[in-house]
């Protein structure tokens, strides 16, 4: 442990243990070693000064290389008076430099031989964190981490040899090994309004379809995590389609009284008609639009709805869902669980999303929190994806026409409601009229339109085309929806691509996405449109983009790492967790 006192000192680093210390590294390696050879490199020398002659602008020092044998001119420009004074005719001293052209330009007076020296570069002094560091990283300290890693990360700070600190397994292993760490620190138990266990068999055998074996596992992870007095806190991700509602409705089914909370009424509403046909009991939707009383939210084995639950008296319940959770903020989870709770003790917890994430981040979050992937999907999903531009037109015009031909639906998709210089892309206004004046049942919404429930709602009755941004990116089910076009495709992310084509043909039928781009060899999107799988995109999506951090909640695209990289060390990842498991049993 570093001590109150040493951490003050450390604070302008951020660290806070002996392993943020050890991943300070060196930003070079003086070797002050005396070898009896040149190295073409800069080395050091002893020398015996043989003569000194010296004009107005340069200084030439004859010198013996005592080490090499080898006689050398040493040269300086406006030398300085106390640097001269150190060269004395028939004096020994040590110098460092390159020679070149028997010539050694500018040379460096050395005091201490035959040690490396490590240079630091830091917000602090170098001689207060070179001994915090002689204090703190001793073998002892590091003995935490696996023998070969923590003689490594001492010979960084001490070495007999330069290390090479280019993509070293040492300081990757440490730096997700203490993340890892921190996270699991992090981790916070609460306890559960009641323990729930109840056979889940009566609901499953009468569903008219068969469940895929990841849905089930997620239903015995959340059986498992509800048949506890601690409170269950889990995430569930699954890809576009994968079936995650019937697993809310499953988890519905085995507590007494539970909410559901959904970031639009379009989705709250799906859920609700789904919770009616799978579900008995009393079951009430939650909106601005909706009708209720006080009476039914208190006499309901099921709430359904979206904000419009935050403003409401709240029964206690055993359990709250939140769909699509990133987009709610944390303070809104959390109040939802508040308002729902009984003292200290709180409902079980579960928290779904349709945004699948790479295997990496998967077993860095699951430090933090209980997680279950669903990435099998109920039917496999046809859809075809092209990468088109301008010279494509044609062509997309026909498979539109094609498409509403056969009463189908199609998407188009621009990423700005208005004109931007910073786009070459038409805007939703810019291009609207085009559209209107040469296909019928047209529709238009956006994500700051007051009715963009309704006309999404009255589109999905008798719409041909709807012209949108990315408001359509989550949740609504359109039975009809065959194509989709995404406007300035090179500009989005993977994931908000995969989810705005996983609107497409989710009955089964033949689906159609089309990439509108400036560029048709764009590595990123000719990658994306060979796969279908949204944890396959996520790892593309980590490789373009690099990740965010999940410590801190900031999920930003951007490298967080210093030494370990997400997109190749999986096998160092799976060490480090390896390592804190058998520490932990």
């Amino acid at each position: 442990m570093i001590s109150k006192e040493d951490l003050a000192k450390l604070s302008k680093l951020n660290i806070t243990n002996i392993l943020d210390l050890g991943l300070v590294t060196p930003v070079r390696y003086e070797n002050n070693q005396i070898l009896n050879y040149i190295t073409n490199e800069e080395q050091t020398f002893e020398i015996k000064v043989l003569s000194i002659s010296k004009t107005q602008k340069l200084t030439k020092i004859k010198t013996h290389l005592i080490n090499v044998n080898l006689i050398v001119d040493l040269i300086y420009f406006n030398i300085k008076t106390w640097q001269l004074n150190q060269f004395k005719t028939s004096s020994t001293l040590y110098i460092k430099g390159t020679i070149k052209n028997n010539q050694i330009i500018q040379p460096k007076i050395v005091n201490v031989i035959n040690q490396i020296n490590v240079v630091y570069k830091t917000a602090i002094n170098s001689k207060t964190l070179k001994s915090l560091i002689k204090k703190y990283i001793t073998l002892e300290n590091l003995s935490e981490l696996p023998i070969n890693v923590a003689k490594e990360i001492y010979n960084i700070h001490f070495p007999k040899t330069i290390p090479n600190l280019e993509n070293n397994y040492a300081l990757k292993f440490t730096e997700i090994y203490n993340y890892l760490k921190k996270l699991q620190n992090k981790k916070i138990t609460y306890p559960a309004i009641k323990k729930i266990d109840k056979d889940i068999t009566p609901f499953l055998n009468r569903l008219p379809f068969k469940l895929t074996n990841d849905q089930l596992n997620a239903i015995k992870d959340i059986q498992k995590d509800l048949n506890s007095n601690i409170q269950a806190r889990r995430v569930i991700i699954g890809d576009v389609g994968s079936g995650k509602t019937i697993v809310m409705l499953a988890s519905a089914y085995i507590a007494e009284k539970s909410i559901i909370m959904c970031p639009t009424s379009i989705l709250a509403n799906q859920i609700y008609e789904e919770a009616k046909k799978y579900l008995d009991g009393k079951i009430t939707l939650v909106t601005q639009k909706s009708k209720f009383n006080e009476e039914d939210l208190y006499n309901s084995k099921l709430l359904i709805g979206t904000h419009a639950l935050l403003y409401q008296n709240l029964p206690q319940v055993d359990l709250v869902m939140v769909d699509e959770q990133h987009r709610f903020g944390t303070m809104q989870r959390e109040q939802i669980a508040r308002m729902t709770s009984k003292g200290k003790k709180l409902p079980h917890f579960l928290q779904f999303s349709a945004t699948p994430i790479p295997r990496t981040q998967a077993l860095i979050m699951s430090n933090f929190v209980n997680l279950t992937l669903i990435k099998e999907l109920p039917f496999k999903k046809d859809i075809s994806t092209f990468v088109i531009d301008k010279s494509d037109f044609k062509e997309l015009i026909n498979r539109i026409q094609t498409e509403i031909n056969n009463n189908n639906q199609v998407i188009i998709v621009y990423p700005l409601v208005e004109e931007s210089k910073k786009y070459n892309h038409k805007s939703l206004e810019e291009a609207k009229d085009f559209w209107f004046k040469y296909f019928d049942k047209v529709y238009i919404t956006h994500g700051k339109d007051k009715n963009k429930e309704e006309i999404l709602e009255e589109f999905k009755n008798y719409g041909n085309i709807l012209l949108t941004t990315t408001v359509i990116e989550v949740g609504i089910s359109l039975p009809r929806l065959t194509t989709i076009v995404i406007v300035g495709a090179e500009r989005m992310g993977l994931a908000t691509l995969h989810q705005l084509r996983g609107r497409v043909a989710r009955y089964g039928q033949k689906g159609y996405c089309y990439l509108y781009t400036n560029d048709k060899n764009n590595k990123r999107l000719i990658s994306f449109a060979k796969t279908l799988d949204g944890f396959k995109i996520a790892e593309l999506d980590l490789k373009f983009r690099k990740s965010g951090d999940l410590l801190n909640g900031n999920t930003q695209s951007g490298k967080n790492f210093k030494f370990f990289d997400e997109t190749s060390d999986l096998d160092i990842l799976e060490e480090a967790k390896r390592t804190l498991y058998e520490q932990s049993r």
